[in-house]
């Protein structure tokens, strides 16, 4: 197998998720319930973020909705705590609804060992995704949704393409309007809650 490394370069600066975020600039010197303070505050711009993107929320739902109702499966597609979120859904799906182990399915970058313990470099690689979705048999009667804050996270992007291919829907979760995703979708969920309270590395920030 030839793995495609995912060579787009990308200004982060322009993207939100990547951005410091002004309310945290002097974190590092406020006391513990401060620090508290804001990252609350910050947290409450979620739901009215999320409020913006219910019609987007509503058309993915119908087509996952028509697709269980013809024998399609649902998918999640994510890389590190954007996977773990997927899986987290998926599994809660069979006990809380009595929905076949089958028809919710989290795919992360990495396999069964990124659940647990991140696997360098895996969320990097464009075949990974596609690769990950062909050994489900993935077809035209599914629904991918592609987990990623920043919409650029490479494995996400491949299983992406794929998914186009086989001329199903395919949907994101993101928190960047100008990601790459967003011209790959058909449905586009995109919550811009600003960026991060604590600004991290670059490499932290892709999914």
């Amino acid at each position: 197998m030839t793995c495609r490394k995912h060579s787009m370069t990308l200004d982060l600066n322009k993207m939100v998720t990547e951005s410091r975020n002004p309310a945290s600039n002097n974190i590092d010197t406020l006391s513990t319930l401060e620090v508290l303070k804001i990252i609350n505050q910050e947290d409450k711009k979620v739901p009215i973020a999320v409020e913006q993107t219910l019609t987007e929320i509503a058309l993915v739902i119908d087509k996952v909705t028509y697709a269980f109702q013809h024998n399609g499966r649902l998918f999640y597609s994510g890389a590190d705590t954007s996977g773990r979120l997927g899986i987290l859904d998926a599994s809660e799906c069979p006990p809380t609804y009595s929905s076949p182990r089958d028809m919710v399915i989290g795919l992360i970058a990495g396999g069964h060992q990124a659940i647990l313990q991140a696997v360098e470099n895996a969320e990097d690689n464009l075949q990974f995704g596609d690769d990950d979705l062909k050994a489900f048999n993935f077809n035209q009667k599914d629904v991918l949704v592609g987990i990623t804050a920043s919409g650029r996270t490479p494995y996400v992007v491949g299983a992406m393409n794929y998914a186009k291919t086989t001329g199903a829907t395919v949907a994101c979760i993101s928190c960047n309007s100008n990601s790459e995703m967003v011209n790959i979708v058909n449905i586009a969920i995109i919550p811009i809650v600003g960026p991060e309270v604590i600004t991290g590395s670059p490499t932290q920030h892709k999914n």
